[in-house]
């Protein structure tokens, strides 16, 4: 029998948290475990338990949140509980009511199993009084531009590397294995995806676009460019560059640079000491 986790990191966003929960329970395929790794985030810890979630605590005193060793960690104990299928979810994200299902199939299937496996990602808009139906999350169904968003009934295979997004991922615990999880190098806001993404290239790992493993990002308002984190985006922008010789995030980057928060040298690359 196939063992499925959902594993989830989080810090805050309890209500976010809430709703995932509530439609993980609505899945025409539950998972066989639920793993939640909390960031300094106790209060979430004690109630994710009381719920009968698997719950691993890591402390942090530091503002960037160790994201790479949370999914790590998260996969670790899915494994040593026996899950063959490991389906990561950002906690903001609701699983559509075929997620996990359609994911259990790709990461089992023979053409898949070894894949790099990704299904869209509508970002929704503020929810209504009395919160989103999630009766009727298919009607707000609006996957985001920017990434392959194949019909529920299609997927789409050697999809590029350069647009996976850890938001909603799934990979069999073999395929987990071969590409040795996150680095956790990466402390704190970006880089760690496409890095993940980009070892996954290196080591023959395909990638393929789940139709029916539809999610939906809740809302909350967000800074563009991410100013509050630009000194971790410099540091892992330069632990990226230093491992494969190109810069990520650089659309951000470029408009840290264009507003004099950070600089940029050929020489020394950027830096959030800007250059007088």
């Amino acid at each position: 029998m196939t063992r499925v986790a959902v594993i989830t990191i989080a810090h805050g966003r309890h209500e976010h948290w809430r709703v995932q929960c509530e439609a993980l329970a609505r899945s025409s395929r539950l998972p066989d475990e639920y793993v939640l790794v909390t960031m300094g985030d106790p209060e979430l810890a004690r109630e994710a338990r009381a719920r009968g979630a698997r719950v691993i605590e890591l402390d942090t005193t530091s503002a960037e949140l160790p994201l790479a060793r949370a999914r790590n960690v998260g996969a670790a104990a899915a494994l040593s509980a026996g899950a063959h299928v490991l389906i990561f979810l950002d906690v903001d994200c609701v699983p559509g009511s075929d997620l996990v299902r359609a994911y259990t199939q790709a990461a089992t299937d023979p053409s898949t199993k070894d894949h790099l496996l990704s299904g869209p990602v509508t970002y929704l808009d503020p929810p209504p009084d009395g919160g989103y139906d999630l009766s009727r999350l298919d009607e707000l169904d609006r996957p985001h531009p920017d990434r392959p968003a194949p019909a529920p009934d299609e997927n789409v295979a050697n999809g590029s590397h350069d647009l996976f997004w850890s938001l909603s991922f799934t990979v069999a615990a073999n395929t987990w294995m071969r590409c040795g999880g996150f680095h956790e190098g990466y402390v704190g806001y970006g880089g760690e995806d496409t890095d993940f993404a980009w070892t996954a290239r290196a080591r023959g790992i395909p990638m393929t676009w789940i139709g029916c493993a539809r999610a939906y990002h809740q809302y909350y308002s967000i800074e563009a460019p991410p100013r509050r984190h630009r000194q971790a985006i410099v540091r892992n922008a330069t632990l990226f560059h230093s491992r494969w010789g190109s810069w990520p995030m650089r659309g951000w980057l470029d408009a840290f640079v264009q507003e004099g928060l950070v600089s940029y040298t050929d020489d020394e690359g950027y830096s959030t000491a800007p250059s007088v």
